[in-house]
C-alpha cells in the first residue's frame, strides 16, 4: 500500500486513488464503480458543502460558474474513457475489494499537485525581435527553412490563456474549463485566464508574432488550452484536462505543475500519453537540487529544467538523481527559463523566471519538429531534441543532465531519417 493512501486513511478512513482497469473501456470498469465509497470526510464532500463544488477559483477571488439548482452529492469515482483510468474515494474496504478484483491492472495513490509558479514576475516590453530564449535555441533557422509548426496541436493545461491577446488571437482553436471538482463547465467560451501563469507559457509556445516580435516557438502550432489549475480537486481536473485533450488531437502535452517527489500515481496516466502518440513536456520544478516533481521525475516524461541567458542552470531549478537504469537524472534537460518575456493578460508582457517558462520552450521545438517529419513518432521526436543537446562549459550533468538543445542539430537529427 502506498504511502499517501496509507496516511490519507489513517487520518480520515478515506483515500484518493488512481485505478488502472484491465479492460479499458466503459464495458470494462462498469462492475468497478461498486467499490468506491461516497464520504462526508472526502475532499470533494468538503468542496460541496462550502459550495465550492462549481465555482472556479481566480486572481481576483471566485467566480460563480453555474449554479441554479441544488447539485447531487458528488459521486465518488471518476471514469476518463481516454485515459483509461478512474479516480475516486475508496475506504479500507473498498479498496481491499479493489486490490483483490481481477479486472484490476493497479491501485496508486494520488498525491496532492501545485503549480510551479515563477519567481519573480516583472512587467517588461517587447525590445528585440525574438526573446533570448528562442534565439539561443537557434529557433529562427527553423523559421527560415518555413516551419512554424503549422498543422501541430499543443495541450496547454494551465491557468487558461487570454485569447484575445494579440499573440494568442489566433493561437488558441480549442478551449476547456474545467470546475473545482474536475467538471467539464464549458468548451464554448472564449479562451480567458484565471491568473497570468497560462496565457505566459501558451504564448511562449504557440504565440504569433506581435509588430513583427516574436515570443513564441512554434508561432504557426495550434493550442488546445484548459483551466485545471489553481484550486478544489487538482487531480481531478489534471486527469479531466488531460482526457478531453486526447479528443482534441495533440500531439504534444506541456504541464507546467506536479506534485513534490516520487510517486507513482501518474505513471499509468504518462505511460498512456506516449501510447497514444502525445509527448508529455513537463516542468521539472522550482523547488533547486536534490528535489524534482512527478510526473516529470517518470522516465516516459520529458522533464524540462531552467537556464539562464548565459547558459547557467537556474538556483531554484529542480534536479536529483534516482537509483534506476533508465533516465536516472531529472531533468532530462535545460532550456530558457530565467528572464523570459510573453505574453499576459491585458494585451501586456512580463518577465517571469521559472522551470515553468523552460518546458513551453521545448514543447514548442516539438511542435517544429512534428511539422517537419509529421511520420515521426514521439520516441523518435524526443530522441531528434536529446541528440541535439549540449552541456555548456561548467555545467553540472547533475544538475542539467544532457544540456540545452540545438534547434537546427534537432532538425537535422529527424531529416536524416525522415527528410
Amino acid at each position: 500500500m502506498s504511502s499517501q493512501i496509507t496516511q490519507q486513511l489513517k487520518a480520515t478512513g478515506v483515500a484518493q486513488v488512481i485505478v488502472v482497469p484491465k479492460g479499458g473501456g466503459p464495458e470494462g470498469v462498469a462492475g468497478l464503480a461498486a467499490h468506491f465509497r461516497r464520504s462526508d470526510l472526502s475532499q470533494n464532500a468538503a468542496l460541496a458543502a462550502a459550495g465550492l463544488d462549481s465555482v472556479l477559483l481566480t486572481l481576483a477571488g471566485t467566480r460563480a460558474v453555474g449554479r441554479e439548482r441544488e447539485l447531487p452529492a458528488p459521486e465518488p469515482v471518476q471514469f476518463y474513457p481516454r485515459l483509461g483510468v478512474l479516480f475516486g474515494t475508496v475506504d479500507r474496504e473498498g479498496l481491499a475489494a479493489l486490490r483483490a478484483d481481477p479486472r484490476v491492472a493497479s491501485v496508486t495513490g494520488a498525491p496532492l499537485l501545485r503549480p510551479v509558479w515563477p519567481h519573480p514576475v516583472a512587467a517588461a516590453r517587447l525590445t528585440r525581435r525574438a526573446t533570448w530564449g528562442i534565439e539561443s535555441l537557434g529557433v529562427p533557422q527553423l523559421w527560415r527553412e518555413g516551419l512554424t509548426g503549422k498543422g501541430v496541436r499543443v495541450a496547454h493545461l494551465d491557468t487558461g490563456a487570454d485569447g484575445s491577446h494579440p499573440a494568442l488571437k489566433q493561437a488558441v482553436v480549442a478551449f476547456a474549463e474545467f470546475d473545482l471538482l474536475g467538471g467539464l463547465v464549458t468548451t464554448s467560451a472564449k479562451p480567458f485566464d484565471t491568473h497570468r501563469h497560462g496565457t505566459h507559457t501558451a504564448a511562449t509556445i504557440a504565440g504569433r508574432p506581435v509588430g513583427g516580435r516574436h515570443v513564441g516557438v512554434a508561432p504557426g502550432a495550434e493550442l488546445a488550452c484548459a483551466i485545471v489549475i489553481e484550486g478544489g480537486n487538482l487531480v481531478a481536473r489534471v486527469l479531466g484536462g488531460m482526457d478531453w485533450a486526447l479528443g482534441q488531437g495533440v500531439r504534444v502535452l506541456n504541464l507546467s505543475l506536479g506534485f513534490p517527489g516520487y510517486w507513482e500515481g501518474f505513471i499509468p496516466v504518462t505511460r498512456t500519453l506516449r501510447a497514444k502518440g502525445v509527448l508529455p513536456v513537463i516542468a521539472a520544478g522550482n523547488e533547486g537540487p536534490g528535489q524534482t516533481r512527478s510526473p516529470g521525475n517518470y522516465a516516459e516524461a520529458l522533464s524540462v529544467g531552467a537556464v539562464d541567458e548565459r547558459g547557467r542552470v537556474w538556483l531554484r531549478s529542480s534536479s536529483q538523481r534516482f537509483k534506476r537504469k533508465r533516465d536516472p537524472v531529472v531533468p532530462d534537460l535545460v532550456a530558457p527559463g530565467v528572464g523570459v518575456v510573453s505574453a499576459v493578460p491585458g494585451r501586456g508582457y512580463h518577465a517571469m523566471n521559472g522551470t515553468s517558462m523552460a518546458a513551453p520552450h521545448v514543447s514548442g521545438l516539438a511542435a517544429l519538429l512534428m511539422e517537419a517529419a509529421p511520420e515521426a513518432s514521439v520516441a523518435r521526436v524526443e530522441r531528434a531534441i536529446f541528440e541535439s543537446c549540449a552541456r555548456p562549459e561548467g555545467m553540472d550533468v547533475d544538475r542539467g543532465n544532457r544540456g540545452v538543445p540545438d534547434a537546427p542539430r534537432a532538425l537535422a537529427a529527424i531529416k536524416k531519417e525522415y527528410g
